[in-house]
């Protein structure tokens, strides 16, 4: 499966942005889902992610912030970023994988950008 994620941009503390990650080439409903990012300078880290079922999980440092969302019949996959931080900075990148927690399929990233 292809992932092309979209979306990122600058942004003011305090403002939203929804991020989407559209899939191809795979039945889409079949794949948990995830975002990660990564700052610069530093590693990975997992943000949210959504199960086949829909079932959420977030990070500690994004819950009640973001809302990750899917819709199948369009086969894309949503961040909702609300509240953002300078600390929310980032290289975003969505993932699929067969199973919870192996992550088969990345896309490339999108640069979301935060100002204080």
């Amino acid at each position: 499966v292809q992932l092309q994620a979209s979306g990122g941009g600058l942004v003011q503390a305090g403002g939203s942005l929804k991020l989407s990650c559209e899939a191809s080439g795979g039945t889409f409903s079949n794949y948990a889902m995830t975002w990660f990012r990564q700052a610069p300078g530093k590693e990975r880290e997992f943000v949210a992610g959504i199960g086949r079922s829909g079932s959420t999980v977030y990070a500690d440092s994004v819950k009640g912030r973001f809302t990750i969302s899917r819709d199948n019949t369009k086969n894309t996959l949503y961040l909702q970023m609300n509240s953002l931080k300078p600390e929310d900075t980032a290289v975003y990148y969505c993932a699929a994988g067969n199973y919870w927690g192996t992550w088969n399929y990345w896309g490339h990233g999108t640069l979301v950008t935060v100002s204080s």
